[in-house]
C-alpha cells in the first residue's frame, strides 16, 4: 500500500511544501528561508533549504544559478558535519550533471552522493543516488549494467511503501522496454506508474507516465488522437507545476508523435518549440532528439537530401561523443529511413 507522495528534497523548514507544489513557489519560500539561515549562521539549515533552490533552478532549466546552489549547499552541510546534507547537495549536483550531458561528472557526483548517503545513514539519499546513477546508465543506453539496478530499486521502493520512488522506477524500466521494442510491457509498466501516481498525488509523476502511455499507443497502435488527448493532459500539469524539462520532452514526443501519423508540418512546429527549450535550459540530450525530429521533419516537407544528410551526419558526431548510445541508434535508423550513406557523409 503507497501513501501520498512526499519530496525528500524539500526539507528543513521546507518539509511542509508539497511534491506539487508550483516550482517558482519553491523557488521563493527556499530563497527567503536560506537568507534567514545564512543570517542566523545556521549552515545546517541553509545546506537544507539551499537544496530545494538548486532542485527548483534545476527543474525551470535555470542552469548557472542551479550549479551555483547546489555547490553552495554542499559548502554549508561541510561547514555543518552533515554528512546526509553533503550527500543530498553532491545528488542535485549529479543530477544536474546528467541533465547537461556531462555523464562523467553525474557518474562521479552520484556516487559519492550514495556513498555518503550510507556513511550519513539517510537511506533515501543512498536510493535516490543510485537510482540517479541507474538513469544515468539508462539514459546513454547502457541497459544491460543498470537493468537489475532498476529492478532492486523498484523492489526497495516497493517494500517501503515510497510512491514516487515507485513510479520513478517502473517508468525507468517501462522505457528500456519500450527501446527494445517490448510495448506490451512497457504500457503495462507505464500504466501501474500513472495509477500509483494518481492515487499518491504525485502529479510530476503522473504526467511523465500519461508521456509514456502517448508513446506506446502511437507506435504500437497508431491511436494518434489519443495518444495526444494524454499529452495534452499532462502538458496541464507541466504549466501549472512550471516543469519546463518535461514540458519540453512532452513537446518533443508530441512532434513524434504527428510524425508518425504523417502530419509532418505539424510534427515541425512541435519539434521547433521543443528545441527551443531545450537550449533555452541547455539540455543537450533534450536538443540532440528535437534537432533529429525536425530534420526528419524537414526531409518529409522537402528538404534538400544533402542538408538532411549533413544534419544527420553531424548529429551522429554529436552524439557519439556524449556518449548517448540509444539517441545515437536512432540517428542511424533516420540514416537508413531516408536512404542515406552514414560512411558517405561523415
Amino acid at each position: 500500500m503507497y501513501g501520498k507522495a512526499f519530496a525528500p528534497e524539500y526539507q528543513g523548514t521546507l518539509t511542509t511544501l508539497s511534491v506539487n507544489s508550483s516550482l517558482v513557489d519553491v523557488l521563493a519560500t527556499g530563497t527567503e528561508r536560506l537568507r534567514e539561515a545564512e543570517r542566523a549562521g545556521r549552515p545546517g539549515e541553509a545546506a537544507r533549504c539551499g537544496l530545494a533552490v538548486a532542485e527548483a533552478h534545476r527543474r525551470l532549466g535555470q542552469v548557472r544559478e542551479a550549479d551555483r546552489a547546489w555547490k553552495a549547499s554542499y559548502r554549508a552541510a561541510r561547514e555543518a558535519g552533515d554528512t546526509a546534507a553533503m550527500a543530498w547537495a553532491l545528488w542535485s549536483g549529479g543530477t544536474l550533471a546528467r541533465q547537461r550531458g556531462a555523464f562523467p561528472l553525474a557518474w562521479r557526483l552520484l556516487g559519492l552522493a550514495a556513498e555518503l548517503g550510507e556513511r550519513g545513514g539517510d537511506v533515501v539519499v543512498r536510493g535516490y543516488s543510485l537510482a540517479g546513477l541507474a538513469e544515468t546508465g539508462r539514459i546513454q543506453g547502457d541497459y544491460a549494467a543498470v537493468g537489475r539496478l532498476h529492478e532492486r530499486l523498484l523492489a526497495e521502493a516497493r517494500e517501503r511503501g515510497e510512491a514516487r520512488h515507485t513510479v520513478w522506477a517502473l517508468e525507468g524500466i517501462a522505457q528500456m522496454h519500450r527501446n527494445t521494442g517490448d510495448y506490451d510491457r512497457a504500457y503495462a509498466l507505464f500504466e501501474e506508474a500513472a495509477e500509483i501516481a494518481g492515487r499518491a498525488e504525485d502529479r510530476r509523476g503522473h504526467a511523465w507516465a500519461l508521456r509514456g502511455l502517448a508513446d506506446i499507443l502511437s507506435v504500437r497502435d497508431d491511436a494518434t488522437e489519443r495518444a495526444l488527448e494524454l499529452l495534452a493532459e499532462a502538458e496541464e500539469t507541466c504549466r501549472e507545476m512550471n516543469l519546463s524539462s518535461a514540458l519540453a520532452y512532452n513537446h518533443k514526443m508530441r512532434g513524434n508523435v504527428l510524425y508518425r501519423a504523417g502530419r509532418y508540418a505539424e510534427a515541425r512546429a512541435a519539434y521547433e518549440l521543443a528545441l527551443s527549450e531545450f537550449r533555452a535550459m541547455s539540455e543537450p540530450r533534450g536538443e540532440a532528439l528535437s534537432r533529429l525530429g525536425l530534420a526528419k521533419s524537414l526531409a518529409r516537407l522537402g528538404r534538400d537530401r544533402a542538408e538532411t544528410a549533413a544534419e544527420l551526419a553531424d548529429l551522429a558526431r554529436t552524439l557519439e561523443r556524449s556518449g548517448l548510445r540509444h539517441a545515437r541508434e536512432m540517428v542511424a535508423r533516420a540514416q537508413r529511413e531516408f536512404g542515406l550513406d552514414a560512411e558517405a557523409v561523415r
